[in-house]
């Protein structure tokens, strides 16, 4: 039973995560509305704050999940092309009083400067226990984990995680001197300590990482790489009370794993995770008698005037920079159906991967059509459609492989259909969910190829030529990919480790933008070269 003599006490956590540096409530690419945004969520933070204040006791920590400093427009302008304003993010996440952060994978796009200077404009502190320092051995960014002393002297501990898999998807310069331990390892080490050395009552880790299990049935759902670990956090690491997730951008709430209340709010602000947690006082010991998530969408809410004021002055830069003019389109490159263009050779993905091989010197290419706003060119070509089109801060990699890779990488990007019942080719749903996953179907160049989705995995790609000619296995060509690519990144584990050739350090859109500028006007080409088929069951939809 609960002491007499002292209530109930309520935690209240909010969780951000996977923001990807979107603030205002509209869409960069045509100006309409959005039910997103930090703007807007910071109404739904209010609303919560003031609800937690008509409730006896209750306490309110926000928390950042990682994520947050790359992704949009803005955080590439003020990035790459104007720093001289501070950082608009920051800015709102300072005004919102933040009480800690998780550095996400994404945090290490712009290089370590960008993050040290990040780390140094922020008033809260960024917490991650699994990112080392190679010189020191200690947390890079200085703090694993931190202890807040609440009412009645309950003692709550945040403990900092990050997905361990960055050093497969970052460029190398952005991640010098620092190795990515497994946060697994890391929080068995860790939590006990909170638990005894620091006297915790409730202890919260802060993962950016997701869950690599079914949480019902514990079956695998998806290649067990290491990227996410939340699964095994909550069922392998015993004393962890609350589990905020992220990184797949999923929505997750009202759900226990081992006992652990895990939580995850979706991506770019539409949504703030919510666990409250109940404790009561027995026999002189806080103990947690319940716990709740949920999520709190922000559709619908009204943007906080204080926030769009803050932003105002970077916004407007950015928006001019973005509506600058830089070429023309003398033909069609407008993609009205991204799904037809994935099956289809469009003259905007020639155009990409015809880029990218006279940028290289390269033999051959491949690319992605990122997500569903990627439009292609209009006749006019500003900084925004650039930006719109190629939202990644990547770079080029030419490496050297063999026929045998080249035959594998195309099984692996024909894994992205499936046939429906009727015989209609859809995008497979292992690449919809937990999260879209356009960017991990690649179309080539160079090369002339067939594939069959009415085939089984691994056995759908029926024809492959180079020249009018079959491509033999160990035939070597350099091909140019991005870096997330070129690692290994969306299981295209046959390029890991293979040697590179050549690094082109500019980011993409810089590449893309000097193409654009120096051509002046483009003229589409448009040279079938390769065709997705159902077998004599060609049907599409």
């Amino acid at each position: 039973m609960a002491d007499q003599a002292q209530p109930a006490l309520k935690i209240v956590i909010l969780e951000t995560s996977d923001v990807h540096g979107f603030i205002v409530p509209y869409s960069y690419a045509d100006g309409t509305k959005l039910d997103s945004g930090l703007a807007r969520l910071a109404e739904v933070i209010r609303k919560e704050r003031e609800l937690a204040k008509e409730e006896e006791g209750a306490e309110v920590l926000l928390i950042d999940n990682g994520d947050c400093l790359q992704g949009s427009p803005l955080t590439y302008y003020q990035a790459k092309v104007d720093d001289s304003l501070p950082s608009a993010v920051l800015e709102c996440m300072n005004y919102l009083r933040y009480d800690a952060a998780v550095p996400g994978n994404h945090e290490f796009n712009f290089g370590l400067d960008y993050l040290r200077r990040a780390r140094a404009g922020s008033k809260f502190p960024w917490l991650s226990a699994n990112i080392i320092s190679e010189r020191t051995g200690e947390p890079w960014f200085g703090t694993p984990y931190r202890i807040w002393e609440l009412a009645g002297g309950v003692r709550v501990a945040l403990l900092g995680l990050t997905t361990s898999y960055i050093p497969n998807w970052e460029q190398a310069e952005h991640i010098a001197g620092i190795q990515f331990d497994d946060p697994v390892e890391t929080a068995r080490r860790w939590v006990p300590y909170l638990r005894q050395q620091e006297e915790a009552d409730l202890v919260i880790v802060s993962y950016h990482g997701g869950l690599e299990r079914d949480p019902e049935s514990g079956e695998p759902t998806e290649p067990q790489t290491g990227e996410n670990r939340g699964y095994a956090l909550c069922t392998e690491v015993p004393g962890i009370d609350v589990l905020l997730t992220g990184h797949q951008h999923r929505l997750l709430e009202g759900l226990e794993i081992s006992g652990v209340s895990v939580v995850q709010p979706s991506s770019e602000g539409k949504y703030l995770g919510k666990v409250t947690v109940t404790l009561h006082k027995q026999h002189g010991v806080w103990m947690v008698v319940r716990k709740q998530s949920e999520l709190r969408s922000c559709e619908d809410q009204a943007a906080d005037f204080e926030i769009l004021g803050r932003v105002a002055p970077a916004e407007e830069a950015l928006q001019e920079w973005l509506d600058q003019p830089i070429g023309e389109v003398r033909g069609e490159m407008q993609i009205a159906d991204t799904a037809l263009a994935r099956r289809e050779k469009h003259p905007f993905v020639e155009w990409l991967n015809k880029v990218q091989l006279e940028v290289s010197g390269a033999e051959l290419s491949c690319t992605s059509l990122f997500d569903e706003q990627a439009a292609g060119f209009g006749s006019t070509i500003t900084m925004r459609d650039i930006i719109t089109n190629y939202k990644y801060p990547n770079t080029l990699r030419v490496l050297k492989l063999c026929g045998a890779d080249i035959k594998a990488a195309l099984e692996r990007s024909a894994a992205y259909f499936t046939l429906d019942p009727e015989g209609n080719i859809v995008v497979n749903p292992e690449f919809l969910y937990p999260k879209p996953q356009h960017f991990n179907y690649d179309m080539w160049e160079g090369i002339e190829y067939v594939l069959d989705i009415s085939r089984p995995l691994g056995e759908r790609v029926t024809r492959l030529l180079r020249n009018g000619v079959p491509m033999k296995p160990e035939e070597e060509f350099n091909v140019v990919m991005n870096n997330y690519r070129a690692g290994g990144g969306g299981d295209y584990f046959m390029f890991r480790d293979k040697p590179v050739v050549r690094d082109i350090p500019a980011d993409m859109v810089e590449v893309l933008a000097d193409y654009v500028r120096k051509t002046g006007v483009i003229d589409p080409v448009l040279t079938p070269s390769w065709s997705v088929t159902a077998g004599s069951r060609s049907k599409v939809l």
